[in-house]
This record gives C-alpha cells, sequence and structure tokens, in this order.
C-alpha cells in the first residue's frame, strides 16, 4: 500500500464519520509521526506535509553535516560528511541534507499497523464527539424510536441513529415500549465508560415535565410564564407551581387550557399522571395552603429552623390533605421545602375527655411511628383506633407487625 491508497482510505472513512479537514490532518500527521518515532527514535528533525484531498505525503528528514571524525555524528540531527555525499558529491560540513523518507521505507507489518491506527483513531474520534455533543445537551429532550429490549433497557435510536438508554429506573412504571415505537425523554445524564460514551434518558425527572410543559404551553416557552418549582412521584402525581411576568395572563389558567385541552397532551405522555398546577408566591403560608390543595387549611404553625409547619384542618379535610397513599402531603411538603404535620382542628366541646393523646404513650411507642401517625392526621390513640390494621399499613409507611403492635398498646389503654 502505497501513501495516497493510505490516506485515501483514511481520507474517505473520515468523511464517513463526519471528521472535520483539520482535525484528519492533524490525526495522520500523529500516526506518521508515531511510525517515524518507532524507526528513528525521535522525529524532532522530520518534516510532515499532507495534502488528504490529493493524498500526496512528503516525510522530510534534516541533518547537519559534520566531519566524519566528529563526535556528533551518533545525535539524531546530524549526518557524517562521507554519507552526506552519497546523496549529493558537493556537500560541504556545516551544511544541511533534507532527505525525502518513503512510506515503503518503513516496511509493510508497520505500514499497516498505521492503517489500523488510523482507523480506530477516528471511532475514538466519533466517541468523543458523541460524549461531547450529549454532555452539552443534558436536561433537553429527545425522540426516537425504541431500537432494541435489552433486559430492564430500552435502547433508543435518534434521528441520527445514535443508540440512547433508557433504564427500567427511569421509566414511568406504567411505560410499555415494543420496538419501533416512538420514545420522548430527556437526556438524564452523560458518562463515559472505557471510552464508550452512555447517553442515560429519564421520563422520570422533574426536567422532563418541565420540558412538556415548554413543549405544550406557548406563554412557558416565550418566557411569559416561569415554571418555579416541580416535584413528582412519576406515573401517579406530579405539583408544578408557575408564576407570571405578565398580570394579564393567569398562570394556572394558560397552562391547563380550556377544558383542560393544554395539559391533557402531557397527562397522556405520562400515563395519565395526576398534575397539580399551582399559582407561586413567596408568601410561604400562602403556597402551603396551595399545594395541599384540595384540602382546605384551617391555620398552620411554622417552625423555620427545625422546617416543620403544623397544619391545621377540619376532620373532613384530613384525608384530602394527605391523599392515597400520602402522595398529596409528600408532594406539597417537597415544593414548599418543609416537613408538613397535620392535625385535625377539633373545637374543645368536640373534644372526647376519655381520649389519650398520643404523645402520651412515648414511653412505649417509638418517636419516629408516632411521628408517622401525626403525619397521616391521627393525634389521638381513639381515632388510631377507629381505622383497621389494613388501613393504617396502607395509609402509613408502617410494617403490619408494627401497627398491629401499635393498636395492642392502645386498646389496653381504654380496657
Amino acid at each position: 500500500m502505497n501513501s495516497a491508497e493510505l490516506i485515501a482510505s483514511f481520507a474517505d472513512f473520515a468523511k464517513e464519520k463526519s471528521v472535520d479537514r483539520p482535525t484528519m490532518i492533524k490525526v495522520l500527521e500523529e500516526v506518521f509521526r508515531t511510525m517515524i518515532r518507532k524507526k528513528y527514535g525521535t522525529d524532532a528533525n522530520f518534516d510532515v506535509i499532507i495534502n488528504p484531498e490529493s493524498g500526496d505525503l512528503e516525510m522530510w528528514r534534516t541533518r547537519e553535516i559534520v566531519d566524519d571524525n566528529s563526535e556528533d555524528i551518533w545525535d539524531y540531527d546530524k549526518i557524517p560528511l562521507e554519507e552526506a555525499r552519497k546523496i549529493q558529491p558537493d556537500f560541504e560540513i556545516g551544511e544541511e541534507v533534507a532527505e525525502l523518507v518513503k512510506l515503503e521505507d518503513f516496511g509493510r507489518r508497520i505500514v499497516q499497523t498505521a492503517r489500523q491506527t488510523l482507523i480506530q483513531k477516528v471511532k475514538d474520534l466519533e466517541k468523543e464527539s458523541l460524549y461531547d455533543k450529549y454532555k452539552d445537551l443534558v436536561g433537553e429532550m429527545v425522540s426516537g424510536d425504541v431500537y432494541q429490549i435489552v433486559g430492564k433497557e430500552l435502547i433508543i435510536s435518534d434521528a441520527e441513529k445514535n443508540e440512547l438508554i433508557l433504564p427500567k429506573a427511569e421509566m414511568i412504571s406504567k411505560d410499555r415500549y415494543k420496538k419501533g415505537e416512538p420514545v420522548r425523554a430527556v437526556i438524564h445524564r452523560v458518562e463515559m465508560n472505557n471510552g464508550t460514551p452512555k447517553i442515560i434518558l429519564s421520563r422520570t425527572s422533574p426536567v422532563f415535565l418541565e420540558r412538556l410543559f415548554e413543549q405544550e404551553i406557548p406563554e412557558i416557552y416565550d418566557g411569559q410564564i416561569m415554571i418555579r418549582r416541580i416535584v413528582r412521584e412519576p406515573g401517579e402525581r406530579a405539583k408544578v407551581a408557575v408564576e407570571s411576568y405578565d398580570d394579564r395572563i393567569d398562570p394556572v389558567g394558560a397552562c391547563v387550557g380550556m377544558k383542560g385541552s393544554r395539559i391533557h397532551g402531557i397527562v397522556r405522555e405520562l400515563q395519565n399522571e395526576n398534575i397539580d398546577v399551582i399559582n407561586y408566591t413567596e408568601n410561604l403560608e400562602l403556597l402551603v395552603a396551595r399545594a395541599l390543595s384540595p384540602a382546605k387549611v384551617s391555620s398552620m404553625t411554622i417552625d423555620k429552623e427545625r422546617k416543620r409547619i403544623a397544619v391545621y384542618l377540619q376532620p373532613d379535610q384530613v384525608s384530602l390533605a394527605i391523599g392515597k397513599g400520602g402522595q398529596n402531603i409528600k408532594l406539597a411538603g417537597k415544593l414548599v421545602g418543609y416537613e408538613l404535620d397535620v392535625y385535625r382542628d377539633i373545637k374543645q366541646e368536640e373534644v372526647d375527655d376519655e381520649d389519650v393523646d398520643l404523645t402520651e404513650f412515648s414511653d412505649e411507642i417509638e418517636d419516629w411511628i408516632l411521628e408517622e401517625l401525626h403525619r397521616i392526621g391521627l393525634d389521638t390513640a381513639k381515632q388510631v383506633l377507629k381505622l383497621s390494621s389494613e388501613e393504617l399499613v396502607r395509609r402509613t409507611e408502617l410494617e403490619e407487625e408494627t401497627v398491629n403492635e401499635v393498636l395492642s398498646i392502645l386498646r389496653s389503654e381504654f380496657e
């Protein structure tokens, strides 16, 4: 293989991989200089001139002529006079000799290795380019088709045929995809594993919901409405706090649309995730009240040092505030950045004199268990005993064994 064939084959491969001309020349020069170092020990006194379009390659070795008896004749950049005059008879000491080094001088094995190295370097450049491209796109929405299903991961092929990964952990629990089906997600993170870029997608990230809002709500895309905060239980429920910079625009109404027309597409994309859109405010009490909607808050006590808020509601509003499986109160707490404790707002005349406050059982029941019961609005022993073991397990994060033990302790108080 001569230099023209080698460079032409590399140039075609590089163009196919979209490698630009300056990078192509740089890679070629680097590989040829590696060949020179292997053969001559150094490339310091060599010039490499490449034209990838014509396939021309010139490698010149430059050395200074010294006396045949000089101690410098072994230096890489020196040549004895006798050897120089074999190249040109009229050379004199002190002049420079420039020799053309041919590709054939390196031997077939080294040239073949160089060809393989060139191809590998282009592949490495392609990987680096892919990593750099997607690293700058983290948080952006991408669309693609399911190319392959491998274990618990989906391999997604984007418009440029790049392979992106959507792990099971980043999918909504109700997501079901078949090969060839379209998928939308955000670029969650980009990793480089053993020189190979790994682009991880997510459909559970709050950023994914934010990008869907930007696509579906023109006022958000145009910057007239800003999303201040988003919290999610993917596939189940989400809360989005929005704010308008234009007093004429109702941010909640603009996001929901006429009869839910705008938000319907987002809900469908998220497998019927229930989305609460609320008006953002710097007023913490008002924000908490809006975050707990549809429940109506009677009053609240804010402890800024402990980042906790005690919220008081009428008995019939407690279950609304807590929500299915405690979702509503968990998300509301995340949205406002405080731990929310729900209490029934019971008038004095409604208090059962025989009932006992749960705090009285702190010597028998651990504090974290009492806090879990308080979280779902249970403040007294009789309030807990009104509920079945199954319902307590469903509404709290307590194990059945723990619930039964608590019920036994509370029952013994009234026996």
